[in-house]
């Protein structure tokens, strides 16, 4: 047995669907980030659980790795090939497959995006509510264990993950959770498959939570004179308990590009941008709640809008916020940092992170869900500059060090990965040994991802 007999097999099973060509290759050999070009050795795409099923049984059989894709907008190269064989690509599992809207759930494949599954749940009152800014695939969501702009009131990809169909490395097929809102019926196997990027089964069918769209909802912007009283308004808004759907924060480099990339007319000065959602009169207390709060720390520019279009404009630019800071250095690409602290230590890791960038020749914008603790310093180097990208790492390694000395994270929202590899151990301890005794047990010739998320994998 052999990899290229693996080949041939499933070219036999799929047709069209087994692809060897360039273009398909070089698509799923690039990623958002500065990691390297890693094609695969081939691209296939199942339609059914019970193809993916096989084409696991025969990649298990020749010792052939294989890796999920869903839309390839991960920022940690998730998705690359590390080590070659067969890239899933799972567009074509992307229906509805059931809507219970009196339960408030729905049962999905893992190649429908957020963006999809929303328009076809706008006749039932409901939504999906996690919205990490790109239009993801669903299952990707679940295997980066995703959040975004509206965690902070929502919830992340676990909490609104019931249940999974997942195919392991032998090719069985397992359920995990059922559609119940809770259970005590043994381990959280639902829990361990949400953020495990693949490394120990693909995810072929996700029942997910839904949430009632809101009846009314406002957002705003306002602008600081400097980064801390903009990060002390999040903290007193949240302490006050005062329910925002979200909250983000960018700093002035970052306003300046929302300006030169989506013709905004924004101070360059820090901003907090904001929504609410629920009822006309709850959004209405909400809001003048907030503007006190911001009014107490020298906030200005304070404007509401409760139109659509001006709703939809306004998160429209958040979520292009990447692509507008690499737009600062026209041809850069980035290193995208993800620390996340608990909230009452956030001032401090924004203000030391802006330090430490200030004193590098990196330009670095700061943004991110400070409503929850987390934010990003998109860092951005000169594509093939070794020097400039060492200094990346190295601004990045002490963000690493100053979230875990403040009791969080080295990544709130974009998990592992290729980039994140090094820190587990340093934010785990043994416990990433324990991991690494799971991914052996579940996937025992590493063919599942392999080179992510445990040690010698």
């Amino acid at each position: 047995m052999s990899k290229p007999d693996a080949l041939t097999e499933l070219g036999e099973m799929l047709g069209d669907r087994f692809s060897r060509s360039k273009s398909d290759l070089d698509l799923h050999g690039r990623n958002e980030t500065y990691f390297p070009f890693l094609p695969p050795e081939a691209v296939v795409y199942p339609e059914t659980t019970e193809e993916v099923a096989k084409i696991v049984r025969i990649c298990a059989a020749h010792g052939v790795p294989l890796t999920g894709w869903g839309r390839g907008t991960s920022l940690e190269g998730h998705a690359l090939a590390l080590k070659g064989g067969i890239s899933v690509d799972f567009s074509r599992m992307n229906r509805v497959l059931k809507v219970h809207p009196e339960d408030m759930d729905v049962v999905v494949q893992p190649g429908l995006t957020r963006e999809e599954l929303n328009r076809e749940l706008r006749a039932t009152g409901l939504f999906f509510p996690v919205d990490p800014g790109a239009n993801a695939s669903l299952g990707g969501m679940a295997s980066t264990r995703a959040s975004g702009t509206t965690a902070v009131r929502y919830g992340t990809m676990r909490e609104n993950v019931l249940g999974l169909e997942v195919v392991l490395a032998d090719g069985r097929v397992i359920r995990t959770g059922t559609r119940a809102r809770k259970s005590a019926a043994g381990y959280d196997l639902t829990g361990l498959f949400v953020g495990s990027e693949g490394t120990l089964g693909l995810i072929t069918e996700l029942t997910l939570k839904l949430h009632g769209q809101p009846e009314a909802i406002s957002a705003a912007v306002c602008a600081f004179d400097e980064i801390g009283p903009a990060v002390d308004t999040v903290i007193q808004t949240i302490q006050l308990g005062i329910p925002m759907a979200r909250i983000e924060f960018v700093d002035a480099a970052t306003a300046a590009a929302f300006n030169s990339y989506a013709g905004a007319e924004m101070p360059e000065k820090p901003h907090l941008m904001i929504e609410f959602h629920g009822s006309a009169s709850a959004v209405a207390e909400q809001a003048e709640s907030f503007g006190q709060i911001v009014a107490d720390n020298g906030g200005d520019g304070f404007s509401w809008s409760s139109r659509p279009e001006d709703r939809t404009a306004l998160w429209t630019m958040r979520h292009n916020a990447y692509y507008a800071c690499l737009g600062l250095r026209p041809g850069a690409t980035a290193l995208v940092t993800d620390m996340c602290v608990p909230i009452s230590r956030l001032a401090e890791a924004v203000e030391e992170t802006r330090a430490d960038i200030a004193r590098s020749s990196i330009p670095g914008p700061i943004l991110g869900h400070v409503g929850d603790g987390n934010f990003h310093a998109i860092l951005l180097v000169e594509p093939g500059n070794a020097a400039e990208l060492a200094e990346a790492k190295a601004l990045a390694h002490r963000m690493v060090e100053r979230a875990l000395r403040l009791g969080g994270t080295v990544t709130g929202e974009h998990g592992i990965g290729m980039g994140k590899l090094g820190y587990m151990e340093e934010e785990h301890g043994q416990a990433w040994e324990v991991m690494g005794q799971i991914k052996r047990v579940l996937d025992p010739s590493a063919l599942m991802n392999p080179g992510k998320m445990v040690p010698g994998n």
